[in-house]
């Protein structure tokens, strides 16, 4: 109904332009509101109060103006005026059964827009580092980054979803040894393994796969080992020292296909994971490919010839200062290897390059120092900054009872993202990330995400979903006549207080979808549904459905329809089923 009643103050305005003389700007957005309480109207706007200075007149004269001037609408029953400038509109009956219609018409397109056409957006989210499987503290990315994508689509955005695959770098190597040394155990005697390699089983059984296919063939680099090399007190060296020397025995060749064979068997899990929880991606970025073509060294190059580059102590240095950051960043070592900021400035710019209107990247909320310095490489090479939008999501934290789970991927001790969702069921770990602002923390309620009960949200919806289909079903065996035509001219009918208010709520849907979207807070979905079914429940224990008066029994029959398609529809969006029976 907003945009209604925004088109009904358009024209509105156009009328007075040309009758009263009165002269304002036609670029100040009309904002047309729900108002919080229902004694001032279902919708509002303060345009008066935002052009009456340009008018020369008071607001509540300019909203007088504005009020004699809108067009005769059956959807308003009337507009009052109130406080400084507001302009209060009240919707008539009508305009509430006319929603109920769109949904029967529009069915799974209820809620959709074309709000976005015309405008590419690249997603990027979840990308963690292919070293470990996914824990419950990834879901919360993952949750999130496919339900803004799957809200931006909804409101016509052409949108695209994309993983990168950090597939470069010291985190690689740290799991291309720690699979060698858990390999070697299946060899012959065992290598110390090192504290801050990669400790959990899924090392040992990739180390196993390797080993039944390859037996002993990387095992002789073992013995050109210096001894002295389990003596080291910094472990973080010894990490380093360990793999010059593997790669310097095993030769190039045969560590990339350790290396390969880890990560191919970790993102094999990652990607199944991901799809068993419909989160499905239409790229997987290698950020090696960026070394390979040399867009990395291009870049590097483009900001050398603007001048943003300088050498200190060895290194290549970035001026990143000169947009911003706290410090210049390093592009280039002293030992000549590119840094992860390289390879992300070249990230980004492929982003731009490949056309899309606005790069939106979903961080974990610890990537917030990265921001400035992204955008500022970016604005280096000659690029618009503001083309590139962070979302920060914190991770969930885990509570079985009062306490909290610890998770660290290379000791091995977390939950994974796949117990998460074999414990609660995909459903609820869906919903449960997305329940809160995605900046905010949240702890996530392990037995109230698997307690089947009106605390729990998802459950709750879900089963308004089932109830309504279940009515549908005895409307069926009991052979009641149905006809929707008939219905939909007999929605006068439906005067109880929930009828009343639940017609009231189903319009908000695609109000809140476009808020959504527009914010990039995919919980709103999940707050509406949760008061849709609240409202539902309400109306199902206090009224019968299946009842004797054709007409009546039909118009309610309408009604609960229009319900559990909107409640389809939320779901879909938040990546969550609508079952038909529970």
């Amino acid at each position: 109904m907003r945009p209604h009643i925004t088109r009904l103050i358009e024209q509105s305005l156009f009328e007075i332009r040309n009758t009263q003389s009165l002269h304002f700007p036609s670029d100040i957005p009309i904002v047309v509101e729900r108002t919080r309480d229902r004694a001032h109207g279902d919708l509002a706007s303060n345009i008066a109060m935002l052009l009456a200075k340009h008018a020369g007149l008071k607001p509540r004269d300019l909203a007088r103006y504005i009020v004699e001037n809108l067009p005769t609408s059956e959807l308003v029953e009337k507009a009052d005026i109130a406080g400084p400038g507001f302009i209060n509109f009240f919707l008539s009956e009508r305009a509430n059964h006319r929603v109920i219609a769109d949904i029967h018409v529009a069915g799974d397109q209820y809620g959709r827009s074309d709000a976005g056409a015309g405008i590419r957006i690249l997603v990027e989210y979840v990308s963690t580092n292919p070293t470990g499987p996914l824990h419950v503290g990834h879901g919360r990315g993952a949750a999130y980054g496919a339900a803004v994508a799957n809200l931006l689509e909804t409101c016509g955005y052409q949108v695209e979803r994309e993983y990168y695959v950090n597939d470069a770098g010291r985190q690689m190597d740290i799991l291309a040894l720690s699979v060698w040394l858990r390999y070697l155990e299946l060899c012959g005697p065992p290598c110390p393994f090192p504290q801050k390699a990669y400790q959990g089983d899924y090392i040992r059984a990739i180390a196993a796969g390797l080993f039944e296919h390859y037996q002993d063939r990387f095992s002789a680099a073992r013995s050109r080992l210096p001894e002295g090399i389990w003596q080291m007190d910094d472990l973080e060296d010894q990490l380093d020292v360990l793999i010059d020397n593997v790669i310097t025995h095993l030769g190039d060749t045969d560590y990339r296909v350790i290396q390969r064979a880890a990560m191919d068997e970790i993102l094999r899990d990652i990607r199944e994971e991901l799809e068993s929880m419909n989160i499905r991606f239409d790229h997987w970025f290698s950020e090696t490919s960026l070394f390979e073509s040399g867009k990395v060294d291009n870049c590097i190059s483009k900001l050398e010839q603007t001048g943003e580059l300088y050498l200190e102590d060895g290194a290549t240095w970035f001026r990143s200062s000169r947009y911003g950051d706290e410090k210049d960043r390093v592009v280039v070592r002293d030992n000549g290897q590119k840094t992860y900021f390289a390879s992300d400035i070249a990230y980004h710019l492929d982003k731009y390059e490949r056309g899309f209107n606005r790069v939106i990247n979903v961080w974990g909320a610890d990537h917030h120092g990265y921001i400035t310095r992204v955008k500022a490489a970016l604005q280096a090479l000659g690029q618009d900054p503001d083309r590139l939008e962070i979302l920060l999501v914190q991770f969930a934290v885990l509570y079985r009872g009062s306490t909290k789970v610890q998770m660290s991927t290379r000791s091995g001790n977390y939950v994974t993202l796949r117990d998460l969702c074999d414990e609660v069921g995909k459903d609820a770990a869906r919903f449960f990330y997305v329940t809160r602002r995605s900046e905010q923390h949240l702890d996530f309620d392990l037995e109230l995400a698997k307690s089947q009960s009106s605390d729990n949200p998802v459950y709750y919806i879900q089963y308004a979903h089932a109830r309504i289909c279940s009515v549908l079903d005895q409307l069926q065996t009991r052979r009641m006549e149905y006809l929707p035509e008939r219905a939909l001219e007999n929605l006068s009918l439906l005067r109880e207080p929930h009828e009343l208010a639940i017609m009231r709520t189903l319009p908000r849907y695609p109000e809140v979808v476009n808020d959504a979207a527009e914010s990039r807070e995919p919980h709103q979905i999940a707050f509406y549904l949760r008061d849709l079914a609240t409202e539902f429940h309400g109306y199902y224990n206090s009224q019968q459905f299946l009842i004797e008066d054709t007409c009546h029994r039909e118009a309610r029959i309408a009604l609960i329809i229009a319900i559990r398609q909107v409640i389809r529809n939320g779901l879909a969006i938040l990546g969550v089923s609508a079952p038909e029976q529970m």
